[in-house]
């Protein structure tokens, strides 16, 4: 039974139908619609109800007030789950941010591919159902030398398909120098037992010898492939098959040469100032077989795997069933041949391709945006924490380029309560930024809240935010 005070008060509810009446209510039914308006409504209801079994001294909120949190639950229930972000983390090509940002050009592609009918698998030429890697193939055999391509949805899709098509029940001769861990714990070994091959380890952690490779060839080998170890490197004692050696036994015994780089780059980054990192086009010259690398991350592109090579294998590959599987859609195909236009003219990819953008921004140019924002931040969390400008080090990301770090600059956000504790505060501080419209990502080092500035293209939009910055249960100015 329920006690009279809570009866009456539960008695006095407004029902449904009566909110759902209510002139208030018609903007939400319009634009979230009858049947979502009247769950909501029904949520508000049932949450008060509860809490007046549980308290009868709950007051019962006037009609309007509760359209109102009806009408808050419809809206932050249609915020979209992904979101844009400012990626102050240090790290350009940030995996969990969505690595590589995508030049305007690939973008009005891909709204172009969304909006209209294309003519994806469509020859126009004939009026016959065509092929979709024939929108990329061009472009990647003049940027790589290569024979043929083709494209799926990543680069462990595009070593799965290779090591599947053409070493299915067969033996892969590979280093164990190489056997890469790349992200969200996929290992090469595993990936390459899901392929269907064997996987056969030659010479050592730290050293492989041609000779090594010469004992594991033998006629249950399918073919054999060099790892690029893109994120990590082994110094030291050292010792790896030069490409062009490779391959040149591989042919000598009739077994396809394959060279994954991972995240390889289609120019010499050297000349950006960048370190040296291996191209699909040094490959091929090489007399690798196959090339199998990354879209999204140092090429600068939408996520994708490429597989480049000799065209009696590429043909090979598109035959197989998990090749349909594991194909790109129009959009990606849009995006990634824009992003392939811009090498036309290497000149000016510095200043068009966000990721090199970002990557070669002069470390002056980003101090000095540190000291426009340094003020604006110290002003918000006065008596809650220091704000100042530091210099820091960026870094690549996506498992590329592992051990070279960019000299940027930034903002150190340190908590200066004692009475919290240090930590919780700090947690509270980067809780609040990613609170924000855009949410903020830094990275929490020694203490401090880091803000890496090196990504930050749009500081007036960063600032304009600030006035919603609230950390509740500190004080701030």
């Amino acid at each position: 039974m329920i006690p009279d005070s809570g009866a009456s008060s539960l008695s006095s509810l407004p029902s449904v139908e009566r909110l759902l009446r209510h002139d208030e209510t018609a903007g939400l039914i319009a634009e979230f619609g009858r049947s979502a308006v009247t769950s909501a409504i029904r949520s508000v209801l049932a949450s008060l109800r509860h809490e007046l079994r549980t308290d009868d001294s709950t007051v019962i909120p006037g009609d309007i007030v509760l359209i109102l949190a009806a009408g808050q639950q419809l809206h932050e229930g249609a915020q979209p789950s992904l979101r844009r972000v400012f990626n102050l983390t240090g790290t350009v090509l940030h995996t969990n941010l969505g690595r590589a940002t995508l030049p305007e050009e690939a973008i009005q592609a891909i709204l172009l591919a969304a909006r209209e009918p294309t003519n994806l698998e469509f020859n126009l030429l004939d009026g016959r159902r065509g092929e979709r890697d024939t929108h990329l193939e061009n472009d990647l055999c003049r940027l790589t030398g290569a024979e043929a391509a083709t494209v799926v949805n990543n680069n462990a899709a595009a070593v799965l398909l290779v090591l599947n098509s053409l070493a299915n029940r067969k033996e892969v001769p590979a280093s164990r120098g190489e056997l890469v861990e790349i992200g969200g714990s996929f290992r090469m070994p595993e990936i390459m037992a899901r392929s269907g091959c064997r996987l056969r380890e030659v010479g050592t952690t730290n050293r492989t010898h041609l000779s090594d490779y010469e004992d594991a060839i033998g006629p249950k080998t399918g073919l054999v492939m060099k790892i690029h170890t893109s994120n990590y490197s082994i110094v030291g004692f050292t010792a790896e098959v030069p490409e062009a050696s490779l391959a040149s036994l591989c042919h000598e015994r009739g077994v396809p040469f394959v060279v994954d780089l991972g995240s390889g780059t289609l120019i010499d980054l050297q000349k950006f100032g960048l370190p040296y990192e291996p191209t699909p086009a040094e490959s091929i010259a090489n007399g690798a077989d196959l090339v199998t690398f990354s879209g999204d991350k140092l090429l600068g592109g939408p996520q994708s795997g490429i597989i480049v090579g000799r065209a009696v294998l590429i043909n090979a590959i598109k035959r197989n069933p998990l090749k349909r599987a594991l194909r790109v859609d129009k959009m990606t195909i849009a995006a990634l041949s824009a992003v392939l236009q811009l090498y036309s003219n290497p000149e000016s990819l510095h200043h068009r391709l966000p990721v090199l953008r970002l990557l070669t921004r002069r470390v002056e140019d980003v101090q000095a945006l540190a000291d426009l924002l340094r003020g604006p931040l110290a002003s918000k969390l006065e008596g809650v924490a220091a704000v100042d400008s530091v210099f820091c080090e960026s870094q690549v990301g996506s498992g590329a380029l592992p051990t070279r770090k960019i000299p940027s600059a930034g903002l150190s956000i340190r908590p200066i309560s004692k009475k919290q504790g240090s930590g919780t505060v700090l947690e509270r501080i980067a809780c609040a930024f990613r609170e924000l419209p855009v949410p903020v990502i830094g990275r929490i080092q020694d203490g401090a809240l880091i803000f890496d500035l090196r990504c930050l293209e749009d500081e007036t939009e960063f600032a304009g935010q600030l006035p919603a910055f609230n950390l509740l249960g500190v004080r701030t100015k």
